[in-house]
């Protein structure tokens, strides 16, 4: 097979130049000719600096990226910049690449003439990066028993570890996961929160990006207190359901619904509690009350008691399971009330 011209031509131009790059390597055992220095590590947008240690013997000498000439003596042939000449005297040669990329990664040739002797020292450069996440999921809103499917991509020299952790109600919990994908399988309201992704990989501080997942849920009510109170007294019973979204409620008296501001009664409803309030309890007002609290997810019910003096009743606070009893009347005037 045939020599390339241009390859000829090349090979030519840098003989005459006494610049070629395949001549005599040096070898950590050649005497009297110190080679370049080590390896140069060097994070993304730093300076990388080459040196090459030459002597009295040396006539001519260069710097190359490969096959491209950096600089020759004082003279520079790089149309680069960044590419600085910072030493040339009778004992180093050395330059500087200034905001390295990850582009200027690979071999570089220190080439020098001595005696008519060409020989040539390689340094390597290896450019480091910190770590970025760059695709990370969106917020998510799914309901009680899906399963979530979370990424988080990153990338970094040296290629970054990737790991997942859950943030609920402010506490950091154990790691989930040691990958860019997290699959959580029939998930449940207790792995709703803030999932934290982080990428590390030592050059700096991890990249750390989060997720909120909400876990959506049908109301469930939590607590509920009997109460009692004098005729003519103020009487309050409360009621407080956990749901996501946010519980309705409703207030109901054997088969008839509460209103707000009617028959002497206040309901006010915020967040997870809602509250009835009595001005003046009368004896029409004892007996049995039923807590509706409903999301788009379904419905619950408990019964709360208002009595009056000498009535033998539980005061303390209790969860729906002991008062709530089963109360489908409730659920079906709640339905109808949406119509």
């Amino acid at each position: 097979m045939g020599f390339a011209p241009w390859r000829w031509l090349l090979a030519l131009c840098l003989r005459l130049l006494f610049l070629v790059p395949a001549g005599v390597p040096v070898r950590s055992g050649d005497a009297g000719f110190p080679k370049a220095m080590d390896n140069v590590t060097v994070r993304q947008g730093e300076s990388a600096i080459l040196r090459c240690t030459v002597d009295s013997r040396v006539t001519r000498v260069a710097w190359l990226n490969r096959s491209t000439i950096l600089y020759t003596g004082n003279d520079k042939w790089s149309i680069d910049p960044r590419v600085v000449l910072l030493a040339y005297t009778k004992t180093h040669y050395s330059i500087e690449i200034q905001n390295v990329d990850i582009y200027d990664e690979g071999p570089y040739t220190c080439s020098v003439q001595t005696d008519n002797h060409p020989k040539t020292s390689r340094v390597h450069i290896i450019v480091q990066v910190p770590p970025q996440i760059l695709n990370i999921s969106s917020d998510i809103a799914v309901n009680e028993g899906s399963t979530v499917a979370l990424r988080c991509l990153a990338t970094g020299r040296p290629e970054p570890a990737v790991t997942w952790r859950h943030i609920f109600r402010k506490k950091s919990q154990s790691f989930v996961s040691e990958d860019e994908y997290l699959e959580i399988t029939g998930i449940t309201r207790e792995q709703s929160g803030l999932y934290e992704c982080s990428a590390a990989n030592d050059v700096s501080v991890p990249d750390v990006r989060r997720v909120k997942v909400t876990v959506n849920y049908p109301p469930y009510i939590s607590d509920t207190r009997n109460t009692g109170a004098s005729v003519g007294q103020k009487g309050i019973l409360r009621c407080a359901a956990s749901a996501v979204p946010l519980a309705e409620f409703q207030w109901f008296k054997e088969d008839t619904r509460l209103a707000n501001g009617l028959d002497g009664v206040r309901i006010e409803s915020k967040d997870d509690m809602s509250v009835l309030t009595f001005f003046n309890v009368s004896e029409k007002d004892y007996g049995n009350y039923t807590c509706v609290a409903s999301n788009t997810l379904g419905n619950s019910n408990a019964s709360v008691i208002l009595y009056g003096p000498g009535a033998v009743q539980n005061r303390s606070s209790s969860s729906s399971a002991a008062l709530t009893a089963t109360c489908l009347w409730c659920s079906i005037l709640y339905s109808l009330t949406k119509f």
